[in-house]
């Protein structure tokens, strides 16, 4: 009886909830699949908080470890606000002109519980997407830690959201030019990767090299919290790229499968890099393998197989090796954290190859019938892609160093920023 009795109040309040809900009762609204990108979408934010945030902190000195997280957490809340603004307007508005999105959706006017984008409620499809927009310029931190001042960070931030990533997800995600073209992105190679690794790159040129670089670094000053972002970064490019598929589809468990066998394949080949040239395998080297493979799949990871993931994890764990001994130790460039050569470089090749892997004969699906010309189509989307991302972050950098100094004094950095630019401390005496 009382199983009856619990049984009716659930149906009751089910039925409540619908009639309060036009949203959920619409024809068009599927619960399993609001639900997937529901819970990807916490995946996507614990990314950057805590995952991106830890794995940077791990890997500089003591007393900058907090102005890394104050970054990552300042520039998560900073662009949720810029996303809510104007952000997701530019990039998903249907008013534009292949370029831009347009107005119509600034403050979000225009979404409400009854607008469905697909199957899922459109504020969901925004707030997924928010997430997206929080990750990418939190990504470019790695290439300034410890030396770059705390505003010009926020303003260079806030200012590339809305200049660079905005416009750049519109034309590949948002029904721009280079979706009309055909450009394929599943999850961010092109959107996320490219745009964050050279952006990084133009800050690390502005911004010059830390002292002592290259020779005279300290190593990591936590590998211990570096492998714990980098582990909360690989369950959570499960929602980055499995959500990418909006729904709880098979689409989203061949992403899932591709991406977890990439970042595996890459994470060893990094490691038997190091354990054969050094004599000793790290574990920041492996973490930083695991990346290098989460990267290079995430534009391919909707349309390869399984074979195909781990095919581009072991291109990504090489190549981007070799990116980061080019950048660091021959060119001199100092990107703190390999920005542009784990993710640059990882999203590039994997937005480039994406036609390739997506033969049937290699496990993909989608193929297009001329390979060679999607390959093209490809990296011409990368091509204008990393032009105007570069153009327009030294724009911005340019402005912003006419007003303020991007760099902090020299007395400052021997201090640490820590206590320099927060007035705060990660450790005793550190």
């Amino acid at each position: 009886m009382m199983s009856i009795t619990a049984k009716s109040m659930i149906h009751g309040l089910v039925f409540l909830l619908l009639a309060a809900s036009p949203s959920l009762a619409a024809s068009g609204l599927d619960t399993g699949d609001t639900a997937w990108v529901t819970a990807a979408t916490a995946l996507v934010l614990l990314m950057t908080l805590p995952g991106l945030a830890l794995f940077y902190a791990g890997l500089v000195q003591p007393r900058n470890v907090l102005s890394v997280l104050m970054h990552c957490f300042a520039i998560a809340c900073l662009s949720s606000i810029v996303w809510f603004v104007l952000g997701y307007s530019l990039a998903f508005g249907e008013v534009g002109h292949g370029w831009w999105g347009g107005f119509e959706h600034a403050f979000l006017a225009g979404i409400g519980l009854e607008t469905l984008l697909g199957t899922i409620p459109e504020n969901l499809f925004a707030v997924f997407q928010m997430t997206f927009a929080i990750i990418t310029p939190a990504l470019v931190v790695g290439a300034f830690v410890e030396r770059a001042r705390f505003l010009p960070v926020l303003l260079f931030s806030g200012f590339w959201l809305l200049l660079v990533y905005a416009p750049v997800t519109h034309w590949v995600w948002g029904g721009g030019f280079l979706s009309q073209m055909g450009v394929r992105d599943f999850a961010g190679g092109i959107v996320v990767h490219a745009t964050a690794g050279m952006a990084a790159l133009v800050f690390a040129l502005m911004l010059g090299p830390r002292r002592n670089f290259p020779h005279g670094l300290q190593p990591p000053h936590s590998p211990i919290l570096t492998m714990i972002g980098a582990s909360m970064l690989w369950v959570g490019w499960f929602g980055f790229n499995g959500g990418s598929a909006l729904g709880a589809n098979g689409n989203a468990a061949s992403a899932l499968l591709a991406t977890h066998l990439a970042a595996a394949t890459a994470s060893l080949v990094w490691m038997v890099i190091e354990w054969v040239k050094f004599g000793k395998p790290s574990l920041v080297g492996i973490a930083t393998g695991m990346v290098a493979g989460l990267a290079t799949v995430t534009p391919a990871s909707g349309f390869i197989g399984p074979l195909g993931g781990i095919i581009l994890g072991f291109l990504g764990g090489y190549l981007c090796y070799l990116a980061v001994e080019l950048v660091r130790m021959r060119l001199h460039l100092d990107d703190s954290l390999d920005v542009f050569a784990v993710h640059g470089v990882g999203g590039i090749l994997g937005s480039v190859l994406l036609p390739v892997m997506a033969m049937p004969v290699l496990g993909g699906f989608g193929a297009m019938d001329n390979i060679l010309g999607d390959v093209g189509v490809q990296a011409y989307a990368v091509m204008v892609t990393i032009i105007w991302t570069g153009i327009f972050s030294f724009g911005i950098l340019y402005v912003i160093r006419l007003v303020m100094p991007l760099r902090v004094h020299e007395e400052d950095e021997f201090e640490g920023l820590d206590i320099t630019q927060h007035g705060e401390r990660g450790y005793h005496g550190g």
